[in-house]
């Protein structure tokens, strides 16, 4: 089914009427409701007139005579208050549940909301990403006392290690507020199938996890006593100059024991990690502060432990453009190279 800008759509899962508003690819579509924009897959929606079709009747029902109401019988106007949100911004996961060949009850999808319950207006950067590939990005707004859809998820993603990447900012900028909140989420498949179990029990609809209490305040910069340190012997450099009195850069960096000690045989596996990203970290901070585009890192084959936890830090580092660990003429697979966006 192929759909155009400006057409007339409804969001299978929820039966919200849409409009197109831009075409992403050949699968997906942008669509907008009530002024918020997100992506939507084209399998995930469908024409409304079949919808408004089998809601409209054909022949209107004649009415009932209304049975006569004594004033006595009417009853007090109950006093309503808005809906507030829970206090704190949470993601939240709404199952939609389907049945399998045998007709048991199954998880076909999550639902995933971003909940606003404070007093600020926030705009956000969000990352899903599936086995550290990122898949979903989206940059919005959201208000304060506001459920924010955001997208769905196959259950069956639940088994490649998702992780919500959120980068969070004021809507209206505060001095004594910080400039940025960045926070993540990783959820395991044990911890899913457990909270889905929990609100069957409770016969709740969702389960959230909180992802701050509120947004932070500024981080008052400390003066130092620029006199008494350099009584006491420390070097004082001009900020300006600073990149002058740095390490030479460089551009790769071997890893493997015998490049970084000679007592490595009598150390356990655990220091030999340990040292090894140490050294990666050092290097790492060198290569921002000269501000490289570029760096390789050489740490062997092996178990393929020292790569691994390499590549879970450069996840989480808002330098690094991008980085791969595929054949190279002089290490073969035993090295990553990093690409740096500043």
């Amino acid at each position: 089914m192929k759909f155009e800008i400006g057409d007339k759509v409804v969001i299978k899962h929820s039966s919200e009427e849409a409009d197109v508003v831009e075409i992403i690819n050949k699968e997906m579509v942008m669509v907008e409701i009530r002024g918020v924009k997100f992506p939507v897959y084209n399998d995930q929606l469908d024409y409304p007139y079949y919808k408004r079709f089998t809601e409209k009747k054909l022949f209107p029902e004649k009415e009932k005579p209304k049975a006569k109401t004594f004033i006595d019988q009417v009853p007090r106007d109950k006093v309503t208050s808005k809906t507030k949100q829970p206090d704190g911004v949470w993601l939240m996961f709404l199952p939609i549940f389907g049945t399998d060949l045998f007709g048991d009850e199954v998880v076909d999808l999550l639902k995933v909301h971003l909940i606003n319950g404070t007093a600020h207006g926030f705009k956000f950067d969000y990352t899903a990403s599936f086995l550290g590939i990122p898949e979903f990005q989206l940059k919005n707004e959201i208000f304060n006392n506001q459920s924010f859809y955001l997208h769905d998820i196959d259950f069956e993603k639940i088994n490649d290690s998702p992780v919500f990447d959120i980068e969070f900012s004021l809507m209206n900028p505060d001095k004594k507020k910080a400039e940025f909140f960045e926070t993540s989420l990783k959820l395991r498949t044990k911890q899913v199938f457990n909270k889905i179990e929990e609100i069957k029990l409770k016969n709740e609809p969702s389960f959230q996890f909180k992802l701050m209490d509120d947004y932070p305040d500024a981080v008052k910069e400390e003066k130092l006593e620029l006199t008494k340190l350099a009584n006491s012997g420390f070097k004082i450099y001009e900020a300006s100059k600073a990149r002058q009195n740095l390490d030479p850069p460089r551009f790769s960096i071997d890893l493997h024991m015998e490049k970084l000690t000679d007592r490595w045989q009598n150390m356990s596996s655990f220091e030999i990690l340990t040292l090894q990203l140490k050294e990666f970290e050092k290097f790492f901070d060198l290569s921002v502060a000269h501000r490289q585009p570029s760096l390789i890192v050489v740490h062997g084959l092996g178990s393929g432990k020292l790569r691994d936890e390499i590549h879970e830090i450069l996840r989480h580092k808002k330098e690094v453009k991008t980085f791969v660990n595929q054949y190279h003429s002089s290490y073969g697979y035993g090295a990553t190279e990093i690409y740096f966006q500043y």
